[in-house]
């Protein structure tokens, strides 16, 4: 079709140095995407969330989402009017609180900030059993976040003037403090293996390299240089998933 033929002279003088992206089936209008424990879900525009299933997108619940997250606590998103859900049973059920931006990709437990840019985090134990009786109990951060992203060692998150943080201990329910990173950012996303990248305001990617258990915050920002402008990415078992602003999306591959 003519669209694919697009995609393929675009791929031909967009993919970046070093990796090699390829694009996947398209849903148009992307706007956000997250991959976990090899699950890649998205929402477009018009606020309908999907999974990549083999050879094409298929619709996820029948709850309008604005954000959707899948990892190790399961799949979770929130709708425009800040409401939580998580994904049991076929479809999206509430979850007490409001939070506008969350994220399954850590230690099982599930993250994310509010329209106050407040940040909350709710235990695995309740994450894993949800929809069970009792109360939900989000367990307030210290610090102000946009946006906030876990993996297996450390959290990561940025704040309204683009600046970066990392959290200073691997359990964010032992220790709830920051390091700032140098840098800055609009969102940063921690894949399930600890991998960390970041998008800038202009829609440029970078990743940080040099990442070790002595160094959580890893040594430097190495761009991953794209031809048009990101608006988010996410990263999983190898695959790096890019929604550029026009709503097209890439998987890469190093």
């Amino acid at each position: 079709s003519n669209k694919k033929k697009h995609v393929s002279v675009f791929l031909r003088f967009c993919f970046s140095t070093g990796w090699t992206c390829t694009a996947p089936p398209q849903q148009p209008s992307a706007a956000q995407i997250d991959a976990g424990q090899g699950q890649v879900v998205m929402t477009d525009s018009s606020s309908n969330a999907y999974f990549l299933s083999g050879s094409g997108w298929s619709k996820l619940g029948t709850v309008p989402l604005i954000h959707v997250t899948a990892g190790p606590a399961g799949i979770w998103g929130v709708d425009s009017s800040n409401n939580i859900y998580k994904f049991v049973g076929g479809d999206f059920v509430s979850v007490d609180g409001l939070l506008q931006q969350v994220d399954a990709g850590g230690n099982e437990q599930e993250v994310g900030v509010n329209s106050a840019d407040k940040i909350f985090c709710l235990k695995s134990s309740i994450t894993l059993a949800y929809p069970q009786p009792g109360p939900v109990a989000w367990t307030p951060f210290d610090g102000l976040l946009t946006y906030f992203s876990c993996g297996p060692n450390r959290c990561w998150g940025v704040n309204s003037a683009d600046n970066i943080y990392v959290s200073v201990s691997s359990s964010i329910f032992t220790s709830r403090q920051w390091t700032q990173v140098p840098g800055a950012a609009k969102m940063a996303e921690v894949g399930t293996d600890g991998s960390v990248f970041v998008v800038s305001s202009n829609g440029d990617v970078f990743q940080r390299t040099g990442i070790t258990s002595s160094l959580p915050q890893g040594r430097d920002w190495v761009q991953i240089p794209f031809c048009l402008p990101v608006k988010h990415v996410s990263y999983d078992l190898g695959h790096l998933w890019v929604v550029f602003e026009i709503g097209l999306i890439l998987d890469c591959q190093q």
